[in-house]
């Protein structure tokens, strides 16, 4: 479980966006920090249980910075108002399907899959989808997967993709650009005694998904 003072102190950054007010209530991030770390370290050893290969991350490398990259955005907020952790068996920056888990007051969620890949991985997914369509479809039909995620996030292309006729029997599946699900937890989840049996299922429910992912990539 989160620290319901980690979620309190996310909402005052979201109101007080700034370096001074940052600076001045460090210690205060410094203890959200550790908390969030804390139970990263925790989740580490659960999923471990089920995918070995994850038995060796350290929560630092799994949780993203709280600085905003605002090089290139209109939105010059300094800091992140949320804690989000990816876990893969490669970084944060592998193009590996994993499990994020978001922290943001009122908006905390579990999600997991391949977000936005490059084009050659991309290419790979689509290729291990059209050759083993039949199992893609068991997976994402599945009804614990269903009832879990209901389907996977609609982020397609209009279009046929280049490599792939319009009229193949699968064409929409194979318009997907990013394959990632997820599931929303209210605050009482995230600060709750329950909130790592809601990580420890979503990720054995998405795991036939994640692994399809990465055997294309293997």
């Amino acid at each position: 479980m989160i620290q319901a003072k980690t979620l309190t102190f996310l909402k005052a950054l979201s109101r007080h966006n700034n370096r001074d007010w940052f600076e001045a209530h460090k210690a205060q991030y410094l203890e959200a920090k550790a908390d969030y770390e804390n139970f990263i370290s925790q989740v580490i050893v659960q999923l471990s249980k089920t995918e070995p290969r994850y038995k060796d991350l350290e929560a630092k490398r799994c949780i993203f910075r709280i600085y905003r990259d605002v090089r290139f955005s209109k939105d010059k907020s300094p800091y992140k108002t949320h804690f989000g952790a990816y876990f893969n068996p490669g970084t944060k920056a592998s193009e590996l399907a994993g499990l994020y888990i978001h922290i943001c007051p009122g908006k905390s969620f579990i999600g997991g899959g391949r977000y936005m890949p490059d084009a050659a991985t991309l290419r790979k997914i689509r290729q291990e989808i059209d050759y083993n369509t039949d199992e893609f479809k068991k997976i994402i039909n599945n009804k614990k997967f269903k009832k879990q995620f209901s389907s996977l996030e609609d982020i397609k292309l209009k279009t046929a993709p280049r490599d792939y006729p319009k009229d193949h029997p699968d064409i929409e599946l194979l318009k997907y650009t990013s394959f990632i699900v997820g599931k929303p937890l209210t605050d009482a989840t995230v600060t709750g005694k329950q909130l790592m049996k809601e990580v420890t299922t979503s990720f054995s429910t998405m795991k036939p998904l994640l692994d399809f992912l990465n055997r294309a990539l293997d």
